[in-house]
């Protein structure tokens, strides 16, 4: 391939033979050259380079300008983490490039035309350098461009019509940059545009202005600026939007209607912000959502309907929620869908009504990591449709009233739970115990279920019978004292008769004897 190369470009004639070309002409060559010697072509020291797969790699080389002797037939470069300032001529000599990554470099501007003649680039990777402005001509003849990261520069506005001719743009990376404000159009002619990053800079508000031009866009990053509120329709425009991060934004007020028009969104990310309470009425128009996240909040309990109207909620992250206190019942009567519940690290939740997860017949996964909770009644949750279950690092006492989560964890998927308390049991694994352990009179369960029951029977049986003689207590004393009265009188007669029987009973038995008669005598 090189030699044809090198005889079209010979017959090329010299008067239209430019300085260009001539460059092209010897680096040529060169490649020619080190080929036939055996040799990997124009490879710098520090990099790998493949002509098989038109890779070459050069990370940590200590380069500090483009190498121009690689070969012209190169798709992927990988400058990473070099010294590099700027992008200069070199690149018209690789024009076959789908992939080039200058990211970590020092780079401070980007001239214009650098990349003319990239036509085929499909990824360019500018991200953690020294860029501090571009504009609508820096990213001139990437005709194909798809990805562009331009994340951890020094960028701290966006023009009209910086990216316009960038027609193909799929996916945008501005994050963590220094910007303050974006034009009404910058974002005009990203007809394709479907990801878009603009967190950690410094906007604040939501543009939603600059974002409304955005008709296709699916994701959108844009937590970690100083924006306290979101005001109605803060997304207008934005219907197909699938997945919205908004997370670490110090919000702390979100209008009734500030999600309003949102009907495809799937993923709401609301985590490290100020919300005192669940916006319960503004998460209502996500009838789609599928994933919350919305931990890291100052709000102190989860109320009966806290997340009210989302029927296709799948899976709820709260974690980190510091104030986090109490759970109630009846939470989740409308998210009969969930799948996945992850309470974790929040160093107050102690409290779980009982019910507090009971209804849902297809959650799979809860983790309740990290939390304060002690224990654990059987009711909290219909423990037997659960395929994973997290309770580890939890101040457990261990005590007979978990005798049911032993039994469950030598059943389930349960990952590790150590007691805290009593003291004779700290640090032992639940797993390792037994009834004994726990001070259980009976190991199974059905037993104390039935000795409980008698102990209640006799319980209410002795109270209604107190209560009954209470009640009655002077007609019963009374009917006591007849009894007495009666039996005392057949008693007396019982005993005259007894007596007369046995007088009689005498006189009959004597009658049958011999009469002695005794002399007289007299005096």
């Amino acid at each position: 391939m090189v030699v044809q190369e090198l005889i079209n470009m010979a017959q090329i004639s010299a008067k239209n033979c430019t300085f260009k070309t001539m460059i092209y002409l010897f680096l040529l060559a060169t490649f020619a050259t080190t080929a036939l010697a055996g040799s990997i072509p124009g490879c710098p020291t520090g990099c790998v380079c493949n002509d098989d797969t038109f890779v070459v790699q050069c990370e940590h080389s200590k380069l500090d300008v483009i190498p121009i002797t690689l070969n012209p037939a190169i798709q992927r470069l990988v400058l990473r983490s070099n010294k590099i300032k700027t992008v200069d001529a070199a690149f018209q000599f690789y024009r076959d490039l789908q992939y080039v990554d200058l990211s970590s470099n020092h780079l401070v501007n980007i001239p214009t035309k650098s990349f003319f003649h990239q036509e085929k680039l499909q990824e360019l990777h500018l991200n953690k350098n020294k860029l501090s402005t571009i504009s609508n001509r820096t990213f001139q003849g990437l005709k194909s461009l798809t990805v562009l990261n331009l994340r951890e520069n020094f960028l701290d506005e966006l023009s009209k019509g910086i990216f316009s001719i960038l027609p193909k743009l799929e996916e945008l990376n501005l994050g963590q940059n220094r910007i303050t404000k974006i034009d009404p159009l910058a974002f005009d002619g990203l007809l394709s545009l479907r990801v878009l990053f603009l967190d950690d800079n410094l906007l604040s508000a939501v543009p939603t202005v600059s974002l409304s031009v955005l008709g296709s866009l699916a994701e959108l990053h844009v937590g970690l600026n100083t924006f306290e509120s979101l005001p109605d329709d803060s997304f207008k425009g934005l219907s197909k939007l699938s997945v919205l991060d908004l997370s670490s934004g110090g919000i702390s007020n979100i209008g009734g209607n500030s999600f309003r028009g949102l009907v495809g969104l799937r993923n709401l990310n609301l985590a490290d912000n100020r919300l005192q309470q669940i916006p319960t009425m503004q998460l209502a128009y996500l009838s789609r959502l599928e994933e919350l996240t919305i931990g890291q909040n100052e709000f102190s309990s989860l109320p009966k309907g806290a997340f009210k109207g989302l029927s296709n909620l799948r899976r709820l992250d709260i974690t980190g929620a510091k104030n986090l206190e109490h759970i109630e019942k009846g939470v989740f009567a409308d998210n009969m869908n969930l799948e996945t519940i992850m309470l974790v690290s929040n160093k107050k939740l102690e409290n779980l009504e009982d019910g507090a997860l009971v209804g849902l017949p297809n959650l799979k996964h809860l983790v309740l990591r990290e939390n304060a909770f002690k224990s654990f009644p059987e009711s909290v949750v219909s423990w037997n449709e659960l395929k994973a279950l997290e309770l580890t690092d939890n101040p457990i006492n261990c005590d007979c009233q978990l005798l049911w989560l032993l039994k469950l964890a030598n059943q389930k998927n349960l990952t590790n739970v150590q007691c805290a308390s009593p003291l004779q049991l700290r640090d032992r694994s639940l797993k390792s115990l037994t009834s004994d352990d726990l001070g259980c009179s009976f190991g199974d369960p059905s037993q104390q279920v039935l000795i409980l029951t008698f102990c209640v029977s006799a319980i209410i049986l002795l109270a209604v019978l107190g209560l009954f003689l209470f009640r009655y207590r002077l007609k019963v004393r009374d009917a006591l004292k007849d009894y007495k009265f009666n039996k005392r009188a057949i008693s007396r007669k019982e005993h005259e008769y007894q007596k007369t029987f046995s007088e009689d009973e005498y006189t009959m038995r004597t009658g049958n004897l011999p009469i002695k008669h005794i002399p007289v005598t007299e005096l």
